[in-house]
């Protein structure tokens, strides 16, 4: 036996009680099973990355030592946990997210909260009491895969209860769309739409939540019909979204007055997947300049000079970019103190970078009819811990009609200092 896996237990002659001390062995034990799986998840992830070079021949990411050390509570009291980063030296932003300690997740609040996770980490029916006892003790108990199939019935049910919820006394001010893919089965993938929205108070909520077709024009429409026919009579004032057409051509159909903002990340991605790697670093950084800038007239300065400098060799990515000019500037015309909100689709990204299927083992859990109440579930869980957006007492200004122009009050002297601490 490897001694790694020993866990000493305490004499007799140490001053804890018995049950303090057999608790203190149960916290160890879960403290090294979800270490083991975390570590598995991050070799999983070096290796998508090992072929990958830099200039000098070095591998680009790597491991590069822990996040600082933080607590979850579990049904055995608290657990303090380790989770790895790395480093990617090539600049493009890559970071590894355990699925199954996603960042915000402090409490293990029930055994339902937890059993998305673990279904959605490709943990058959049959094993989740074996996992679960690991963390959550008698709390475990009686889960059986009846149970867990009468559990997912419930969560389905829930999801079509909350898509008929009334959204008449709501009123939502900025909304983000994106389509969500996932590994079902072998070579089978199922699209997932998704919108959070901005309430008048500053609070995201998620809005809507169904299966849809690539991503489709119908499908999209649909869903804003959907939200239209729950009682959201006033149209969001702004949308943030990807390169997706569907949603974009849906969405003057249903809500003709909300004005449009693609996301700065994946146009970013998409101008430098246009360019040789070594051009990369310096395109991100004069890309970074435009939407960094302190107002429009900066942006439209540092764009022409993006445009100015590889046009001639690259044309494709300066097309890329010069297509979508107009939209890409719309959250100048927005309080300042929103900016890093609207002008990225991050809310919808950051949450759903820990609940994506990645692994060949996922597939073969998990199938359409269950996949949309399971994500349901752990973006239910998710956002309960969303913090309010920046500057919400802005958002009465928006209503309104205010007019704002580089992120402040057209009618107000330029406050400098508050778009440099936005920006």
């Amino acid at each position: 036996m490897n001694d790694d896996n020993l866990i000493a237990l305490p004499t007799s002659e140490t001053t804890e009680s018995f049950s303090d001390a057999l608790s203190d062995l149960i916290r160890r034990g879960a403290r090294q099973i979800i270490a083991q799986a975390v570590e598995a998840e991050l070799q999983d992830f070096l290796a998508e990355y090992r072929d990958r070079r830099d200039e000098q021949g070095r591998q680009v990411v790597v491991r590069n030592g822990y996040l600082p050390e933080r607590t979850i509570t579990t049904g055995v009291g608290e657990v303090e946990i380790h989770v790895p980063k790395v480093r990617d030296r090539s600049g493009s932003g890559i970071k590894f997210t355990s699925a199954l300690l996603p960042p915000y997740l402090k409490r293990a609040r029930s055994v339902e909260e937890l059993l998305p996770w673990l279904y959605l980490k490709g943990v058959s029916t049959g094993d989740f009491h074996e996992a679960l006892s690991s963390l959550l003790g008698t709390a475990a108990k009686g889960l059986s895969p009846a149970t867990i199939g009468r559990l997912k019935a419930k969560w389905s049910a829930e999801h079509q209860t909350w898509q008929q919820r009334s959204l008449g006394q709501q009123r939502y001010v900025y909304i983000w769309a994106d389509g969500i893919y996932f590994n079902i089965r072998a070579e089978e993938r199922q699209c997932l739409l998704v919108i959070i929205g901005v309430t008048s108070k500053g609070h995201k909520e998620l809005l809507g939540l169904e299966s849809g077709y690539r991503e489709s024009e119908l499908s999209w429409k649909a869903l804003l019909l959907r939200l239209k026919d729950q009682g959201l009579a006033q149209a969001p004032h702004l949308a943030i979204g990807d390169g997706a057409l569907g949603f974009w051509k849906a969405l003057p159909q249903v809500f003709p007055t909300t004005q449009k903002q693609r996301c700065w990340v994946h146009k970013t991605a998409n101008v430098l997947n246009k360019l040789p790697k070594r051009q990369q670093p310096e395109a991100k950084r004069a890309i970074w300049e435009i939407y960094r800038a302190e107002g429009k007239t900066e942006a439209n300065q540092a764009f022409n000079r993006f445009i100015a400098t590889y046009q001639a060799k690259y044309p494709e990515a300066t097309r890329c970019l010069a297509k979508d000019r107009d939209v890409l500037l719309t959250f100048f015309d927005f309080p300042a103190e929103h900016w890093a909100h609207i002008r990225t689709t991050n809310p919808i990204e950051s949450t759903f970078a820990t609940v994506r299927l990645r692994t060949d083992k996922t597939r073969g859990c998990v199938s359409k009819d269950t996949i949309l109440a399971l994500v349901f579930k752990l973006v239910e869980s998710a956002q309960k811990s969303w913090l309010r957006i920046r500057g919400f007492k802005h958002l009465a200004d928006v209503i309104e009609g205010v007019p704002f122009k580089d992120g402040c009050r057209a009618d107000d002297t330029p406050d400098l200092t508050q778009m440099q601490d936005a920006a």
